[in-house]
């Protein structure tokens, strides 16, 4: 006798942030300064102090300031070594990693979970990071470019906040059919964290 449809065990899928959650800290500012230089990216951020100014006061988003950011720094820089930069990036943010967080990364892939990563930050560096972690699928935020150089501007959206949840409804369809677990430690994750079955808010800090 078959198993009743709504009786049957759903897949399970672990989606994980990537700043703060697997790592101790931000990576997207550090390689900034690592493709582009500190010095370009000081100067890049003070002349964007008045639209940093309107997030903090929250009249824009996060979203829009990052997007100016990428158009100040990103045009015209090859495709092909900011790839080469992503990976001596992934080797250094590699130490970053929380412990905790890697032993549940391991868990859920003895368990035979399909692992997605789903960050704000960007696919140079995150690309070989997620395939040296385990991770099936990454969904993140990209640099458009043409002809081997970037554009200055972001392909899609930034994976942020409800993106995140519209990324994963994109690779995966309907999320119902799916047992969800999701980890996140900021306001960019809320929405992936209320569309889980389990959610997990700042999981791998230890307790003070």
């Amino acid at each position: 006798m078959s198993t009743p449809p709504l009786l049957r065990a759903r897949p399970v899928i672990a989606a994980f942030d990537f700043d703060g959650t697997i790592t101790t800290k931000d990576t997207f500012l550090p390689f900034l300064c690592r493709a582009f230089g500190r010095r370009s990216v000081a100067m890049s951020l003070a002349r964007l102090a008045w639209p940093a100014l309107k997030v903090w006061l929250g009249l824009t988003s996060r979203d829009h300031f990052k997007a100016l950011l990428i158009a100040r720094l990103f045009p015209d820089a090859p495709v092909a070594r900011l790839k080469q930069l992503g990976r001596e990036h992934a080797s250094h943010i590699a130490s970053l990693c929380r412990p905790a967080a890697l032993n549940q990364i391991k868990w859920h892939q003895d368990q035979g979970h399909h692992l997605i990563m789903v960050s704000a930050s960007l696919d140079f560096y995150l690309e070989p990071l997620a395939r040296q972690l385990g991770f099936k699928n990454l969904l993140c935020t990209e640099v458009a470019s043409c002809n081997g150089v970037c554009t200055g501007q972001i392909r899609g959206e930034n994976c942020r906040a409800s993106a995140k949840v519209r990324r994963l409804e994109e690779l995966l369809g309907p999320l119902h059919q799916y047992e969800i677990h999701a980890y996140g430690d900021s306001d960019g994750d809320a929405e992936m964290l209320a569309i889980s079955d389990h959610p997990a808010f700042k999981p791998f800090r230890k307790a003070r």
